[in-house]
């Protein structure tokens, strides 16, 4: 499949290439949306198996764990990783913007300060995110994709089922045995991977062509080369606690990194990562309840875009931040991104909440607007590669990072023999 998906990408830039060049803005724009219309037909097939998955998968893990302890335990070390990768993701960020500096004698016409950008900040608020944190209803939850609203009541309803002793057995087989249907689903679905990378990248090819990518060669380059620094420093750091297996690690999900860029969505990768953590030796009841919180409290990629793509507007407008303005917004972004689950074009929300801040022109963030999916693409892949070692290192941490195991023929190696489910006092 990873050859396929490869060959797929060179496809489409090579098809996208001869529309921009071969046909007017207009047809080429044409042409594009129905090369749109496949990848996001396979973008709304991953968004159909999300919620279930997660769901079922991480009830099931939960009342395979029994006691409450154990999820409170699991869940302090998660978000201890969780936020040193953060803050590390920001400082390097920082750091990088500051010697690159991609934003100095920018020779281009800056955007009038007092254009829009058609983003709303003003989720961007501690009472917003605890409202977002708690579900209305489950249903509209799941209709909405909310991963951590459906984290939140799968960890009560996985609780309760715990507690029901002999009938919660019975709730969780019949869990369980969705959640191994979902994942025979995910194979399905991940049939069509290879056509939708093409149509996803001739698309954005077609409409804005590659002399974009010459144009802001130096801020992508320079971001690029941050992002692969940040791997080796989050691989690095996980080599300590996982050793060498943290090669085979990555080499497992290859494939969910490789889709998460072509289609600049992690939650396209999301039901492949999972299966090849399970594969790693990842206990089932530690990857679904990690790896989906990590979708919105651990986006590595996110977060170091958004200290350096912050400093390259700022640095287009010819603005000096000192290095104690620098870190206060690096502790500003700290925070306000922890609040991003849920949020369209989440980075560039952000990003434009902390201009205002800083006093730094929103319309500066029209100068990345255009190759901003080409910088999503490497986010996605980045978000990826920060959730699977976080979910290793945990699993690692508990005791519990068993040897890696053959995949099965359905891809469905989430079975686990759990304990005796505590039974419910009184």
């Amino acid at each position: 499949m990873i050859h396929l998906i490869l060959g797929a990408m060179i496809l489409g830039i090579v098809v996208g290439s001869v529309i921009y060049s071969g046909a007017d803005p207009k047809t080429a724009i044409d042409i594009a949306g129905y090369f749109e219309l496949i990848s996001t037909l396979f973008l709304r097939l991953i968004k159909m198996i999300i919620a279930p998955l997660v769901f079922s998968t991480l009830v099931v893990g939960i009342a395979h764990m029994g006691e409450s302890s154990s999820i409170g335990r699991i869940f302090l070390k998660t978000m201890g990783w969780f936020f040193g990768a953060s803050l590390v993701s920001l400082v390097l960020g920082l750091v990088m913007v500051n010697l690159l500096q991609p934003g100095l004698d920018l020779n281009m016409p800056l955007p009038d300060t007092g254009a829009a950008t058609g983003l709303k900040t003003s989720s961007m608020s501690l009472k917003n995110f605890v409202e977002h944190l708690v579900p209305k209803s489950i249903v509209e939850a799941m209709a909405a994709n909310e991963i951590l609203q459906i984290v939140v009541f799968s960890v009560f309803f996985g609780i309760a089922t715990a507690s029901l002793g002999e009938k919660g057995r019975i709730l969780t087989q019949g869990i369980d045995g969705a959640a191994h249907a979902m994942l025979v689903v995910t194979g399905y679905v991940m049939n069509f991977a290879p056509l939708a990378v093409f149509a996803a990248v001739a698309a954005i090819v077609a409409k804005q062509g590659l002399a974009v990518l010459i144009i802001f060669a130096k801020f992508m380059g320079g971001f690029y080369l941050s992002m692969a620094s940040l791997w080796v420093v989050l691989i690095a750091a996980a080599s300590l606690i996982l050793g060498l297996r943290v090669l085979r690690l990555i080499t497992l999900i290859r494939e969910p990194i490789l889709l998460a860029f072509s289609t600049a969505s992690s939650e396209a990768a999301y039901p492949k990562t999972l299966e090849n953590l399970e594969r790693f030796g990842v206990p089932n009841r530690i990857a679904s309840f990690v790896l989906p919180m990590g979708y919105s409290f651990n986006l590595d990629g996110s977060m170091i875009y958004c200290t350096f793509a912050t400093m390259f507007i700022a640095q287009a407008y010819n603005i000096d931040l000192g290095i104690g303005t620098q870190i206060t917004m690096l502790l500003v972004l700290m925070l306000t991104s922890k609040g991003i689950a849920g949020v369209p074009r989440a980075s560039l929300v952000v990003i434009a909440a902390t201009l205002n801040q800083f006093n730094i022109p929103e319309a500066g963030l029209l100068l990345i607007m255009g190759i901003d999916h080409f910088l999503d693409m490497g986010r996605s892949a980045t978000n990826v590669i920060g959730n699977s070692l976080a979910t290793a290192i945990v699993a690692k941490w508990e005791g519990n990072l068993g040897p890696e195991r053959a995949a099965a023929a359905d891809g469905a190696i989430m079975d686990e023999q759990p304990g005796p489910l505590p039974q419910a006092e009184g």
